[in-house]
């Protein structure tokens, strides 16, 4: 079966490099190129521009669609996958939301009327939030657990409004005879992305997830949560892994990038993931005892675990050349991953490079 292999659409501003950890690119840092000034005066070029063209890039390199994060620092991604839908043919837009901020007849509604006016292009990352500063900026104080106790009641509501004639009555959700208008019901029902690594985010997985989305991590790791995710469902879900990618002409010239950006970050870059995360806690405790030498976090050839040091996100990703990188996401795929969501700073040239030297490279994409 081919594989899919998403980019990830910025949505907070980009970097020009990771040797620059600044947000010169869009975003709603001041000072950045949206937008932008000619002559004194704004020139037109905004924050959506420069997402629309990552999305045309990615789109035009070769990857089915685009992640659009959601985070308290970004634009909101059902309303950028609206504008960007327009921006191109057949990218997908994987939506990233956490279900405790929308009601579940609301969000079907929103859906329908994206899968509509997209053709089908809307796809789900189901996220239920990591705790601590963050999940208090949007007002929820519900615990870990019942964060996922609350998401999957709210998609077992979702997909029964989307069936239509939907009565329910649960701990978080109360429905009677739900669903959606005539000129909106029919339309295809977004694949679903779920994550979280804490046995009640499996649990839950196992109940909704077409694909299970994990962080990238060592890859034996990554293999036991695959195994805990088939143990909770009868029907296991396949599995997709979110990589950075730093990859270039030869391994040399990547791990000078790599240290550059690493004499170059500021004191206190990186670990600010303060919360509940389970798949944070585990990330750091790959990479105990590290210590302050980069490629001491290079827990596995080509696999490096300081990327959270250099840009926002999660810590794992693949360092290499164009060809080490392409044979780590083979051996991702020997493994059981179905489909990757792949990320480069910069976005827009990045995605152009890894679509040009990387992509082709996969054996096993078209196996």
């Amino acid at each position: 079966m081919p594989v899919d292999i998403y980019w990830r659409i910025h949505m907070e501003g980009d970097q020009p490099s990771l040797r620059r950890r600044v947000r010169s690119r869009g975003g709603f840092a001041p000072g950045g190129t949206a937008p932008g000034t000619r002559d004194g005066r704004d020139d037109g070029y905004t924050h959506a521009d420069y997402m629309a063209e990552v999305a045309r890039a990615a789109e035009e390199s070769g990857f089915v669609g685009g992640l659009l994060p959601n985070f308290p620092h970004t634009d909101d991604p059902w309303a950028a996958a609206a504008t960007l839908a327009r921006e191109t043919t057949s990218y997908r837009f994987m939506v990233a939301f956490q279900p405790g901020f929308l009601h579940p007849v609301q969000a079907a509604r929103m859906t329908a009327t994206l899968q509509r006016a997209t053709g089908g292009r809307i796809v789900y990352n189901v996220i239920s939030g990591g705790g601590g500063p963050a999940q208090l900026w949007w007002g929820d104080k519900v615990d870990h657990d019942d964060r996922y106790a609350r998401t999957s009641e709210f998609l077992d509501v979702l997909k029964g409004v989307w069936q239509g004639g939907h009565t329910h009555h649960g701990r978080f959700y109360q429905v009677e005879d739900a669903g959606l208008p005539e000129e909106l019901a029919g339309q295809p029902f977004p694949e679903i992305f779920f994550s979280g690594s804490s046995p009640a985010a499996i649990a839950a997985a196992g109940r909704h997830a077409d694909y299970y989305l994990s962080w990238l991590e060592p890859f034996e790791a990554l293999a036991e949560k695959f195994g805990a995710v088939r143990a909770h469902s009868d029907t296991p879900p396949r599995f997709a892994v979110r990589v950075d990618l730093l990859a270039r002409e030869s391994e040399e010239e990547a791990w000078e990038e790599i240290r550059q950006g690493w004499q170059a970050r500021a004191a206190g870059d990186g670990g600010s993931g303060r919360g509940d995360s389970v798949g944070v806690r585990r990330s750091r405790s790959f990479l105990a005892g590290a210590g302050d030498d980069h490629r001491a976090l290079e827990v596995a050839p080509n696999v490096w675990g300081g990327f959270d040091q250099l840009r926002d996100g999660p810590a794992f990703g693949l360092v290499g050349d164009y060809h080490q990188v392409a044979e780590r996401l083979d051996q991702l795929l020997d493994l059981g991953v179905d489909a990757f969501i792949l990320a480069g700073v910069p976005h827009l040239e990045e995605a152009r490079r890894v679509g040009r030297h990387v992509l082709p490279l996969l054996k096993g994409r078209t196996s």
